[in-house]
């Protein structure tokens, strides 16, 4: 499959990153907006061929903050309804949960650092993480929307991914992050998340630099893996 895709970018340092290159190679042209755009409100989300929606400190329950959640609600709704082509990672993961109608919730504690997640379809595309860390960094949860089938959990949270059918890919974990730079300005903006989780800046530099590269390449094969099997 190819044609057009667009990336919801809901702050400027949380990109598409490692999974830009598989979406490309797949033969998508690649196309972003920032929720404080402008044209945002005005865009019909159930156009284009494959929509990523990516992460965000927001919660989605935090609707009266940020007007534009109930909006993207809405359209997001309609498109998973179509069974249109949609990839969210994070925040993205937690807005297809609730626009599926589970409830978005802050967790008991924040998943910060470097681990891997268990795979529970090894058939699936996430079988290309098995036993390989990754980054998670959030606070929320989600539980299980009706009609999908979990793919993956953590010792943190039970619900970090999951599918509906070949269109719909959900991912509360980072697998795209780990060589992007913007990983710098994720702890200057959030060093209290790392504190809170356990770690430390020092500890979590090393996983990154330890676990990064393999964390992308993972994380592309999955991604590329998925999008052969989209059906239209």
């Amino acid at each position: 499959m190819s044609g057009d895709a667009l990336i919801i970018r809901h702050v400027p340092h949380e990109g598409v990153a490692g999974y830009r290159a598989p979406i490309e190679a797949a033969g998508f042209k690649v196309d972003r907006i920032d929720v404080t755009d402008p044209a945002f409100s005005t865009l019909d989300l159930c156009g284009p061929d494959l929509l990523i929606m990516m992460g965000g400190p927001m919660g989605v329950y935090e609707q009266a903050q940020y007007p534009w959640i109930t909006c993207q609600l809405k359209q997001l709704a309609r498109r998973l309804a179509a069974d249109r082509p949609t990839l969210g990672v994070c925040f993205g993961a937690q807005m297809i949960a609730a626009a599926l109608g589970a409830d978005v919730y802050a967790g008991p504690r924040k998943e910060v650092g470097f681990h891997a997640v268990t795979v529970h379809d090894p058939a699936s595309p996430l079988r290309h993480l098995a036993d390989v860390p990754v980054l998670h960094w959030h606070g929320d949860t989600f539980t299980l929307p009706e009609g999908v089938e979990l793919l993956a959990s953590s010792h943190v949270y039970k619900h970090q991914a999951f599918r509906r059918g070949p269109n719909l890919l959900a991912l509360q974990f980072h697998a795209e992050m780990g060589l992007d730079p913007r990983f710098d300005a994720w702890i200057a903006q959030w060093p209290e998340s790392v504190v809170e989780a356990g770690g430390t800046e020092a500890d979590l530099r090393a996983a990154h630099a330890l676990h990064g590269p393999s964390a992308v390449a993972a994380g592309q094969a999955m991604i590329r893996e998925w999008l052969t099997g989209l059906k239209v």
